[in-house]
């Protein structure tokens, strides 16, 4: 049910994940809802409501649009995995067409809510008015790599927006405060163990305290604010949560430099501290969001 905490392209590798829908599936039905802490507290802080209109960078299946939708807020969401987007269009309106449909459409959902595919230009909305908040809910910070292609997507996202208008950017906090640094620490193992080693992009790395200020440092925004929110992640077992793991795209290299099923046992052993009494896994986790104007 977001975004990709982290999403990297993959090769048509035979080591690589499950089929794409598989992995969306997975990341909607699972994952994704591990961030509503997130969201709500990022919507509760811009004071999200019927004068939003909110553009969703890495928009993903939907979730923190759907959420924003509720508050009355106007949105689009922008991503470039299609299996994701088919989800969100399920999820946010599932009439057949809803993306064209006209301002004056009696249903109100058709007015409220957008998908754009990455690479074609996300403009505003049909009434022509900018946005004022653009969010990017991918937590960056906890792979090699994954924030390079951030700044140009927000360089492109802020000329579509009002002066001023807030851009909100959001990472994994630190590791001692996040649980499931440890079972990421595997998937660096693993990517390490190629003979040669892998060093593509997508790798574990720590989350560095800088993260989130260079991003905003080089897309020419200014800081304005920010705050940690806990996100716990809760699974109904270990086959879920090895399933919503590594729907984020964190466990990809070490797919890659090994293969799936030598990734998934290692997950579901790394996970056997979290594993409570009752079968289900829990891990602590805060995540940081970083407030900015344009």
């Amino acid at each position: 049910m977001t975004p990709t905490l982290v999403r990297n392209q993959l090769g048509a590798d035979a080591s690589a994940p499950a089929d794409a829908g598989t992995r969306a599936r997975d990341w909607a039905e699972i994952q994704e809802r591990m961030l509503a802490p997130l969201y709500e507290a990022v919507y509760d802080r811009m004071e999200v409501g019927a004068a939003t209109r909110m553009l969703s960078l890495g928009c993903g299946s939907g979730l923190a649009m759907l959420v924003a939708a509720a508050r009355g807020a106007h949105v689009t969401g922008v991503d470039s995995d299609r299996e994701r987007l088919a989800l969100a269009r399920a999820r946010l309106l599932p009439d057949a067409g809803w993306d064209d449909a006209p301002a004056h459409s009696p249903h109100p959902a058709r007015r409220r809510a957008r998908l754009l595919e990455e690479g074609r230009p996300a403009p505003a909305g049909a009434d022509g008015a900018p946005y004022n908040l653009i969010t990017v809910f991918e937590p960056i910070g906890c792979a090699a790599g994954d924030s390079e292609g951030l700044v140009p997507a927000l360089r492109s996202a802020v000329p579509l927006a009002v002066r001023g208008a807030s851009v909100v950017l959001t990472s994994w906090g630190p590791p001692e405060r996040c649980a499931t640094a440890a079972v990421l620490r595997v998937a660096a193992r693993l990517a390490e163990s190629a003979r040669p080693p892998r060093t593509e992009p997508g790798r574990w790395r720590p989350t560095l305290r800088d993260d989130l200020e260079d991003v905003a440092a080089r897309a020419g925004l200014k800081p304005d604010g920010s705050g940690r929110v806990s996100c716990p992640f809760g699974y109904a077992d270990v086959g879920s949560a090895v399933r919503g793991l590594l729907s984020t795209g964190l466990f990809d290299a070490a797919v890659r430099a090994t293969d799936r099923s030598q990734v998934e046992k290692e997950v579901a052993e790394a996970l056997h501290p979290y594993r409570r009494e009752d079968g289900t896994v829990w891990m602590p986790n805060v995540f940081r969001y970083l407030v900015c104007v344009t």
